[in-house]
């Protein structure tokens, strides 16, 4: 993979496009256990606060942006991860752990929500807390790199560099 010194367009869209949909989607969760025991056991799902269609669906669209986004990350490359040493490896496995987890939560919940497999429902439910803590970690380390160490990292997310 070849490094920048920033993310094309596309890239920084589709970062902002995942993070917006990760979060929407685990705050649209509520009711989904109930919603799945229904359709596994085939009665209408009744009195639920939410259309669980449309998590689903984010759901989808949550993994394949995510496969269209580390297929950028290999064609376009990105920048070098920040800081050195062991704070450089931590950016990296952070980063690493991030993809599994924007693949594994969509996936499981696909698991059970198309093959109607309920266990899959608690791994999902708990990867998707676990994605939550690691994207916050995330956001905290880009606000701590931002303006505590003030290099500029951040910038690489909100201005494009298409060269």
């Amino acid at each position: 993979m070849q490094h920048r010194n920033g993310y094309s367009s596309t890239q920084i869209g589709l970062h902002w496009i995942i993070a917006i949909l990760i979060l929407f989607n685990y705050i649209y969760s509520d009711g989904m256990g109930r919603a799945l025991r229904a359709r596994i056991e085939g009665s209408p799902a009744t009195e639920l606060e939410l259309n669980p269609a449309i998590h689903v669906w984010v759901g989808v669209a949550v993994l394949v942006l995510t496969l269209i986004r580390l297929a950028l990350r290999e064609t376009r490359g990105v920048p070098e991860a920040g800081g050195t040493g062991a704070m450089q490896q931590a950016a990296i496995w952070g980063h690493r752990l991030l993809y599994l987890l924007m693949i594994l939560v969509p996936l499981l919940g696909g698991l059970t929500w198309f093959g109607r497999i309920g266990g899959a429902g608690d791994p999902h439910g708990v990867l998707a807390n676990l994605l939550m803590i690691v994207a916050g970690g995330h956001a905290v380390m880009a606000i701590y790199h931002q303006y505590f160490i003030r290099d500029g990292l951040m910038k690489r997310m909100m201005r494009a560099d298409e060269s």
